[in-house]
């Protein structure tokens, strides 16, 4: 017994294999998470021009977001935190103003960006016009039927989105710095 030495070694042979085994689970088994982006709804393709449609002025809200990402609604500056109700009172024009929409079904929101934009700032703009119409349809949800517009059917939301349609367009953006 004197001449053996124990040796203080392990053996570490299937380290590897279990490592590569570890490995190749977690990266089975993680889920990746994919930046979803805004989700807009683009039209169908097609070959043919499409036709031209003469607005009128009074119907079109007109938001540009500058290179300097300041935000100028139908000419004017404006703050982020007044864009919703402008928006609102835009589409809807409960006071009948000659300088806002006839109806909230010929509202169209006319949203402009400048190459110069940050993208939290389009962001940001894109978010409120687009709480501006969830909180119309809430209102009109209530009005009309009582209930959330959560919890309302396909058709009542139909309806209620015949009424107030979600009409977004975005304009090409102009180059950085240039404004119209």
């Amino acid at each position: 017994m004197a001449g053996r030495r124990l040796s203080n070694e392990i053996n570490a042979g299937s380290m590897a294999d279990i490592a590569f085994l570890l490995l190749i689970f977690f990266l089975v088994t993680t889920t990746i998470v994919e930046d979803k982006g805004v989700l807009v709804k683009l039209p169908i393709w097609s070959e043919e021009p499409p036709e031209t449609k003469r607005l009128k002025t009074r119907n079109v809200f007109s938001v540009l977001v500058n290179a300097q990402n300041e935000l100028l609604v139908r000419g004017e500056p404006v703050r982020i935190d007044e864009l919703r109700e402008k928006t609102k009172e835009f589409i809807v024009n409960p006071q009948k103003r000659e300088d806002l929409s006839e109806r909230p079904n010929m509202a169209i929101i006319s949203l402009k960006n400048d190459r110069g934009t940050k993208y939290k700032a389009y962001l940001e703009v894109y978010n409120e016009l687009k709480a501006a119409y969830n909180e119309l349809w809430e209102d009109s949800a209530q009005r009309q039927f009582g209930r959330s517009y959560e919890n309302l059917t396909t058709t009542q939301r139909r309806d209620i989105r015949a009424d107030i349609p979600l009409v977004i367009s975005e304009a090409e953006p102009t180059s950085f710095g240039e404004e119209d």
